[in-house]
């Protein structure tokens, strides 16, 4: 049976780093894309699997051209494209409503709602002219997309939308075979979450440490979204640390 292809942006670290090498591990075929080619690289390096089996595209998510550029080398290498995790996402520093830049604004939501539209996007034209037809699109959602962290405007809204976006893939994949899900993510330890074992603000006003979880367990997590038939979807799945403030947060 000839291995299936899935694209990770956001590969050079964190969450999109362990899930390439899940699925490389699980015999994938794997396409890299994130802004920096050295990180990239490294998690290729890390994979310790055959150069044919992974693809580096350095691809800013957030312009067109260098996402259909990212899509040409996919279909060019490899000839079709069976999973997408579409996991690139930016944040700036906390700020209110009242004083938060319209710079900063429009740097998270060019990342984490642009980006995500055009990499789905040209992800369903492909998994839609190919042959078999048909595929699955993952979005990283967060617990934002439920619930802000105070001084979270930006990142919650665009984490919104992307509920939102996944709906309609999933609702406009039906007749191609094309299925769409979201994992919000919830406290997986990483770069962005090492602040919070020594105290993030909270709805009342306070500091409080919080738990963190491996981020190895998403990564499995989104192997099992990846490996289920196309017949099946996990439309949302909530994956957070245990005793997190997400249940009765505020």
């Amino acid at each position: 049976m000839p291995s299936k292809v899935a694209l990770i942006t956001g590969a050079g670290s964190g969450i999109g780093r362990h899930t390439a090498l899940a699925l490389l591990a699980d015999g994938w075929l794997v396409a890299l894309a994130g802004r920096r080619p050295h990180d990239l690289q490294t998690t290729a390096a890390a994979a310790g699997t055959a150069e044919a089996d992974v693809l580096v595209v350095p691809t800013d998510v957030t312009d067109p051209a260098a996402v259909a550029h990212l899509f040409a080398e996919i279909d060019r290498r490899f000839g079709r494209l069976d999973f997408v995790f579409n996991n690139a996402g930016t944040n700036v520093p906390p700020a209110t409503v009242g004083d938060l830049t319209f710079d900063d604004w429009r740097r998270v939501v060019s990342v984490n709602l642009d980006g995500a539209f055009l990499v789905a996007s040209a992800a369903f034209r492909l998994m839609r002219d190919q042959t078999p037809q048909g595929g699955r699109i993952v979005n990283n959602g967060s617990i934002s997309a439920h619930v802000p962290r105070p001084g979270s405007a930006p990142y919650t809204a665009s984490k919104h939308a992307i509920t939102g976006l996944t709906r309609s893939i999933a609702l406009d994949g039906r007749p191609y075979n094309i299925a769409c899900g979201q994992i919000d993510i919830g406290n997986a330890a990483s770069d962005m979450t090492e602040k919070m074992s020594k105290g993030v603000p909270q709805a009342n006003g306070t500091l409080a440490p919080e738990p963190t979880m491996d981020v190895g367990l998403v990564a499995k997590a989104v192997l099992a979204m990846a490996n289920l038939p196309l017949e099946a979807n996990v439309q949302f799945m909530t994956l957070m640390a245990t005793a997190m403030p997400y249940i009765g947060r505020g």
